[in-house]
Order: C-alpha cells, then sequence, then structure tokens
C-alpha cells in the first residue's frame, strides 16, 4: 500500500473520510430514497394507535359527514400510514381506493410556488422585482378608492408601490378571490368574469389579463389577501419559461419526482379513479356536487384549457406525499434536486412580518405564513399539537397536508366535500401525533 509522505496527504485523506461520513442535515434518516411502507414502530410511531386514525374516518363514514376519507403519513422518509376507508362514490356504494385522485383545490399553490422558485435559482429574476417588469399588463396599478353600485363605475388610487413577485407568493399583493373580499370588490370582480377558470376553455393569459384590468383591494403588503396571486404567478411561469404551465409542471416537477397522476385534467383511462365530491343538504344528508359557484365539479375529467396556478390540479396522497418529502429533504427526492437547501429554507420562514394571515389548521387564529406556505407559529401549535415551524396548507374540498422538520413527519388528509370539514382536519392532526412514541 502507498504511504502518504506528505502531510497535506493526511490532510486531503481526513477531508475525504470527512465529507464521506457526513449526513446532509434535511436527511437525517436516508430520506432521498423513494417513499416505501415500513413497520411503523422501525421510525418510531405506534401501530396501535394509527388504529384510532380508522375508527375516526369510520366513524365521520358512518355517521355520513364525509363519503370517504383517506391519508398517507410518512415519518423519516418511511410511510407509516396509507388507507382509504368509506367510498369514493356513495350512490354505487363503490369503496375508495387508496390511490383515488382527489381534487387538490388550493394544494397546487404549493406546487405553483415551486415552478416560480425553479425560475428563480435560473436567475430569471429576483422576489422583490414588480411583476410588471415581466407582465406589462400588470404595470398601471391603483387600489379602489370608491365605486358606485348603480352603474359599478369606480375610482382608484395610486398603489403606494408596485406589487412584487413577493407580494404575490406572500398573497399580501391586494388580489384576492371573487366572493371573498369586501361588496365593492366582490361586484367588479362579477362584473368582468373573474372566476376560479376551473374546467374553463379559455386560457390563463387571458383570464390574467383580465385581473390587471382591476383595482388591488388594498395597498400592496399592507395586509394578507388570500386570492388570485398565485394565478398570477402561473401567468409568470408561462411567460419566464415559453411553456404552457401544465407542460412546465409536467417537465420540471412531475416526471422528474415522478408523480405520475398529478394533472390538470385528467388522461380518459384515469376518469374512473376520480373521487365523488359531495354537499350535505338541509336535511343533513349527503349528496353528490355536480355543480359549485358555476363550475363543473367533475372538471378533473373534461377537456378544459385554464391551468390554474391557484386551484386547478388533482393528484393522489402518494403523489403528492412525494412532493412533501422533497421538501422535507430540502430540495432532493429519490436522488433527484428541485431546489436546493436554501431555498427550500427561505420558502419555509415568515415573510410576512406582524401581519396574520389567518390559518387554516387553526380556524379564526391569526398566523405566519412563507413563500406558499402557512408557517405554523404560536398561538396555533399551543392549541393542537404541531410543532412550532411546521408548514403546510389545504384544499377547498376539504384536504390538508403539512411538513413538520422537527418530528422529520409529512401528512397528507383526503376528503372531497365542499364544507364543514374543520372538525375532521382538527381531529386528524391530534391522531397523528398521538401515535409519535418516539
Amino acid at each position: 500500500m502507498k504511504k502518504y509522505s506528505h502531510p497535506l496527504g493526511f490532510l486531503a485523506l481526513a477531508f475525504l473520510l470527512f465529507c464521506c461520513g457526513q449526513t446532509d442535515v434535511h436527511d437525517k434518516a436516508g430520506t432521498k430514497a423513494s417513499l416505501t411502507i415500513v413497520e411503523p414502530a422501525t421510525v418510531g410511531v405506534s401501530s396501535e394507535r394509527l388504529t384510532r386514525i380508522d375508527n375516526l374516518f369510520q366513524e365521520y363514514v358512518d355517521h355520513e359527514y364525509c363519503a370517504g376519507a383517506s391519508a398517507i403519513i410518512a415519518r423519516k422518509g418511511k410511510i407509516v400510514y396509507y388507507k382509504a376507508i368509506g367510498y369514493g362514490d356513495l350512490e354505487s356504494k363503490t369503496l375508495l381506493e387508496k390511490d383515488a385522485i382527489f381534487r387538490v383545490a388550493s394544494q397546487t399553490k404549493a406546487i405553483t410556488s415551486v415552478a416560480i422558485m425553479i425560475l428563480y435559482e435560473e436567475g430569471k429574476f429576483l422576489l422583490d422585482d414588480p411583476v410588471s417588469k415581466y407582465l406589462p399588463e400588470f404595470s398601471n396599478q391603483g387600489v379602489l378608492d370608491t365605486f358606485n353600485e348603480t352603474d359599478s363605475t369606480f375610482s382608484i388610487i395610486k398603489a403606494n408601490k408596485q406589487v412584487t413577485i413577493r407580494d404575490l407568493l406572500t398573497h399580501t399583493s391586494g388580489y384576492g378571490y371573487p366572493g371573498s373580499l369586501r361588496k365593492a370588490m366582490n361586484a367588479l370582480y362579477a362584473k368582468y368574469g373573474i372566476n376560479s377558470g376551473l374546467g374553463s376553455s379559455s386560457v390563463l393569459k387571458e383570464e390574467m389579463k383580465k385581473i390587471a384590468n382591476l383595482p388591488l383591494a388594498h395597498q400592496p403588503g399592507e395586509k394578507f389577501t388570500y386570492g388570485l396571486s398565485t394565478d398570477i404567478l402561473g401567468y409568470l411561469v408561462e411567460e419566464l419559461s415559453g411553456m404552457s404551465l401544465d407542460e412546465f409542471f409536467h417537465v420540471q416537477i412531475f416526471k422528474p419526482l415522478g408523480m405520475g397522476d398529478t394533472y390538470f385534467y385528467l388522461p380518459e383511462e384515469k376518469h374512473d379513479r376520480l373521487m365523488g365530491l359531495y354537499d350535505v343538504n338541509a336535511d343533513g344528508n349527503l349528496f353528490r356536487k355536480t355543480a359549485s359557484e358555476g363550475f363543473n365539479t367533475d372538471y378533473p375529467n373534461s377537456n378544459g384549457t385554464f391551468f390554474s396556478g391557484g386551484g386547478g390540479l388533482s393528484s393522489t396522497a402518494y403523489d403528492y406525499a412525494i412532493f412533501m418529502q422533497m421538501f422535507l429533504n430540502g430540495g432532493t427526492y429519490n436522488g433527484i434536486r428541485l431546489l436546493s437547501r436554501s431555498t427550500i429554507d427561505m420558502m419555509i420562514i415568515n415573510h410576512i412580518g406582524d401581519l396574520g394571515s389567518g390559518s387554516l389548521f387553526i380556524p379564526g387564529e391569526p398566523d405566519k405564513f412563507g413563500l406558499g406556505f402557512e408557517i405554523i407559529s404560536p398561538p396555533g401549535c399551543y392549541k393542537i399539537p404541531i410543532n412550532e415551524g411546521a408548514y403546510g396548507w389545504g384544499g377547498a374540498f376539504g384536504s390538508l397536508y403539512w411538513i413538520d422538520p422537527e418530528e422529520e413527519l409529512i401528512a397528507q388528509l383526503v376528503i372531497q366535500k365542499v364544507k364543514d370539514y374543520g372538525e375532521i382536519r382538527g381531529k386528524f392532526i391530534t391522531t397523528v401525533y398521538q401515535a409519535l412514541i418516539d
């Protein structure tokens, strides 16, 4: 064996051994590999206590609170719970399968946020650039001042600053959702045909041009107003990349990560895997929802052309778990790096200062927001057993996801219901954490 005769040789060898022995702080348990199912106890989770989630779901199905519920939970990169209980179609009594496809609604926002940050890492823009630098339609921004209900005329005052890309990522831009703003803004959105666009035959660019012509609900950066900001980001992705949002997602995110069941509009051979969407009638009985706020609720099975970056995707619990695990791994999944660790770290800290975002996890509580996610902070984490610094969001049809770096945990709840799902969300969070034993 050749001996090192120079002191630098020993240093080189020591450095090599040091590097080989290092473990990525985001990869404490080798989580860069694909998600696989293991015995829960091997990663500090009680199998017996996990059955309480089964009982919770069964109780809600038996009482027709929801048609069906499913969930996936992984810890340290290993799946410890992946089940479905109840019905995917209540009328035909078709059992819900764990690989059922569900409308992820606003869970789309996290994926659009990743898309924009991929372009950020390519040097396409800076976060505090005005969006109008890249989308000139947004150059003449003003804030609504007065509104005449008789003829829908309005006046504006000049915005104190241009809306930035960071404002869009944090929902502080002043672009809200139709129906969620003050009366005058809602009237303007209705007059100019601003809606969700789900299943629409229009295209993203044309719908965003409509929004660009309307005033802001408030000065940029003044408050948190959840809404159409992420759809504007989707349009920005298209303009900066030269691809449709659908193509960009598939080429840059879904295919590299292996998310083979995530789409804006499902291929025909997957139509029968779409979960039914339900509501409750005046008698308290579940019924299949076929239309909601003017759109076809089975839009994933349509031939729509509108790619809503704020709410248009459908996916499976497993596919979305892959996306979450990529975050927990610091931007990497199964050997594929989507984002740098530094970018992930920047996305999951509070970007809105003392502004309250409202909370999907603890209704009625103010919380914080990063670049695409709610960031759990006090007092929220004092009211439910979820750690400060965990982050996530959910969807309008009852889904909820979160990522907890402290526990190396990801979790996804899936139900498909248009309202009254706060209780099952809260109980699901509790039953997940009570199962952790180490």
